[in-house]
């Protein structure tokens, strides 16, 4: 073994990068409870294909355009198919090989676009989708991530901090789902119809999976098992069970119910706002972010009805506005004394920190927006991006898939026959309702 390996932190990181690889499926559950029964399979399967693409294409160059050296906007070509890396070389500054790393931030670039899918919901194509997420992983997350934490990348220079992925992932995704979102049309009955969640139970385990996924995400990213781990393993408890109360207290306030959805979703708006700040904060500067992020998230998934861009599953005002809030409140709560350097306003340093934060926000949200909204425009004007409104109307999991996610044959007694009859007028129903609309 070449000198500086550390078996002890390979086996952190290879347990770290399983866990987030189980965030993938779990997030795949938490919007597939989401959306209504005709869609629950499609929305599972959106999230799953990323699974497959996105490995694939890490390997074949992704790797090296993320982390190779190369410039302040791209990485080098040197480690591609990655070739190149020797079996135990060791990545730059840690214990661990380079193939290690690589497969922690593979996971990482698995569910970045797989983030964008729930803002989707009911109306895209899967082969559209399936091109859309390689092509904005190749020019979009690559890049991004280059620049955030790539040694060379102009982000990762300038002093942006961003621990675990608030920018490259969150903000990054959030604001690709609202490009998308502008590029494509609403769904059928946007504003007026309910669209509840078929599943809340389902919705809970996808929320508890990515809870528990997390910490590998999280804690992870400290590329050791140390003291910056630990401390980010306990923030992102800690700012997460915050956020889940903010979130409650305001639904509270303003509609008058604590709900499950309510608690998941607060839960996931801590876990985005701890990502990259957790490793700047201390424990009492997570509980204030995690507070934050859950208000200001809850307050702004309403905004969809108000500003009418249908977010079917709320990732912009979840995952773009909780790494928004993640990442600027490193300038006010950055101690220098947890992982990083830098001090935040409250802690003597000033406005500098603050100011790095907004360029970093700034810089991916502008890119990752312009460039996912036309990647979408394209594929709308070629292939088609949506599904026709007949097989909205009567279900994209048999449209796209010719598969349902529940039997509801043999239901009440009745036979198979009847039940299929009993559909099919109701679709009937359905779309004349939607046509008098």
């Amino acid at each position: 073994m070449p000198h500086g390996f550390s078996a002890g932190d390979t086996a952190y990181m290879l347990i770290s990068a399983a866990l987030v690889m189980v965030m993938t499926p779990g997030l795949a559950f938490f919007y597939g409870g989401m959306v209504r029964v005709k869609g629950v399979l499609n929305m599972l399967m959106m999230s799953f294909i990323s699974l497959g693409i996105i490995t694939v294409l890490w390997t074949l160059y992704g790797f090296s355009v993320a982390f190779d050296s190369g410039n302040a906007v791209l990485g080098g070509l040197d480690w591609l198919g990655m070739r190149g890396i020797g079996l135990n070389q060791l990545w730059t500054g840690t214990g661990i090989p380079i193939y290690v790393f690589a497969s922690f931030q593979l996971m990482f670039a698995i569910i970045t676009p797989a983030l964008i899918s729930g803002a989707l919901a009911d109306r895209v194509k899967f082969t559209a989708w399936a091109l859309f997420i390689a092509l904005w992983g190749t020019i979009v997350y690559f890049p991004v991530a280059h620049w955030v934490w790539g040694s060379d990348g102009f982000l990762f220079k300038f002093g942006v901090i961003d621990f675990a992925g608030g920018t490259a992932v969150h903000i990054n995704a959030g604001v690709a789902a609202l490009g998308v979102i502008l590029a494509i049309r609403k769904r059928i009955g946007f504003k007026r119809d309910p669209m509840r969640p078929h599943n809340l139970p389902l919705v809970m385990i996808g929320a508890g999976l990515l809870w528990f996924g997390w910490f590998g995400f999280n804690a992870g990213s400290a590329l050791s098992a140390n003291g910056v781990a630990a401390v980010m393993f306990l923030n992102t408890q800690v700012a997460t069970a915050a956020a889940m109360l903010g979130w409650l207290v305001y639904e509270r306030i303003k509609h008058g119910r604590f709900t499950t959805l309510g608690a998941a979703s607060g839960a996931v708006a801590g876990l985005v706002a701890i990502t990259p700040s957790g490793g700047s904060v201390s424990p009492l500067g997570a509980i204030a972010v995690g507070l934050i992020a859950g208000v200001a998230c809850a307050a702004a998934v309403g905004l969809k009805y108000r500003w009418n861009y249908d977010d079917s599953l709320d990732v912009v005002g979840v995952h773009m506005v909780g790494g928004i809030v993640g990442s600027l409140l490193i300038g006010f709560f950055a101690t220098g004394g947890v992982g990083q350097t830098a001090k935040g306003l409250f802690y003597g340093g000033g406005l500098a920190q603050l100011g790095k934060q907004c360029v970093g926000v700034l810089t991916v949200l502008v890119f990752s927006g312009v460039v996912s909204f036309l990647l979408a425009k394209a594929i709308d004007k070629t292939m088609g991006m949506t599904i026709t409104e007949d097989d909205e109307v009567s279900g994209i999991d048999q449209a796209e898939h010719a598969e349902t996610g529940y039997d509801f044959t043999g239901v009440a007694g009745g036979s198979a026959k009847k039940v299929e009859a009993k559909v099919s007028t109701a679709k009937k129903v359905e779309k004349k309702v939607e046509a008098d609309a």
